[in-house]
């Protein structure tokens, strides 16, 4: 079943307000006109600096981490997070420059409604150069919102698949994102994430349209078929990666796109590669 959503003129209006940029992405890391690269979870069997290598391998120029994931095979009493120390953080930057990669997004990690708590993970995306933070954290959408205009990084809303039945979990709708980030700073939206749409059955272009002018990032994901089911590389599945990718650059989305694969965890790259040759063909052909 699809679902079809009616959407207020008014909160079309509230959203497609022109977006504050926050440490734009450089060209120079972009593929086929998008900053697309893996979400290191992609890899959360191996390590970070494994993570970053088959990244690049695949044809990836920009990473997101997530909270909690090993350092190195050398290093694996260390993990890359919040609460890092400093020589963690430089060893990961090294690392990336040594494979050209640039780290552009950080989650999905919990805000607390703290300032203090908060302000840590602000604090790190702020010393690696991370235009970008992923959450669900509802709750601290004021604390957000403060953060965001103090350290001037965007914060995106993610979704993980939901339906009506769960009436406890919200994020999964893009109804509900639109209007809680409605008359927010407009560095606060979506972490769109296309595969959880799909089972979820909703139809990914419809939901990238709802949440025009308000989409921060994505994890752009093909899927087999809608509701449950396996990703696969673009193209090859059910959520319309070509018209996503045009509904994205019609609204002159300027943040990453993560490849976050859940499926042939051990040997993810071929698909990886797939999906990045996918995006660097569709920027060839316009």
């Amino acid at each position: 079943m699809k679902i079809k959503f009616l959407f207020p003129a008014a909160l079309a209006m509230a959203l497609s307000l022109p977006s504050v940029l926050a440490q734009a992405i450089p060209d120079n890391f972009k593929t086929g006109g998008f900053a697309i690269g893996c979400q290191a979870y992609t890899f959360n069997r191996f390590t970070v600096f494994e993570a970053i290598e088959k990244t690049a391998q695949a044809g990836g120029k920009v990473i997101e981490f997530y909270p909690g994931q090993k350092l190195s095979k050398e290093q694996p009493d260390l993990k890359l997070d919040h609460d890092a120390s400093d020589e963690v953080l430089r060893q990961v930057q090294a690392k990336l420059k040594e494979h050209g990669l640039k780290a552009v997004n950080y989650g999905v990690v919990g805000i607390p409604e703290d300032e203090t708590g908060a302000r840590k993970i602000f604090e790190f995306a702020k010393k690696m150069g991370i235009p970008a933070v992923t959450t669900e954290s509802v709750p601290s959408i004021n604390t957000i919102e403060k953060m965001v205009k103090e350290y001037d990084i965007r914060v995106g809303f993610h979704n993980h698949a939901g339906s009506m039945s769960r009436p406890d979990y919200k994020v999964w709708n893009p109804l509900f994102i639109a209007g809680l980030v409605a008359g927010r700073d407009s560095r606060i939206g979506a972490a769109a994430d296309t595969g959880h749409w799909c089972t979820s059955n909703l139809k990914p272009v419809e939901a990238l349209r709802i949440l025009k002018g308000r989409i921060i990032s994505a994890h752009l994901k093909d899927k087999l078929a809608f509701g449950e089911s396996h990703d696969v590389p673009y193209g090859e599945g059910v959520a319309d990666i070509k018209a996503c990718l045009d509904e994205l650059k019609a609204q002159g989305f300027q943040g990453n796109l993560s490849i976050e694969y859940e499926y042939n965890w051990d040997n993810s790259v071929p698909d990886v590669t797939k999906c990045i040759d996918f995006v660097r063909a569709y920027g060839q052909a316009k």
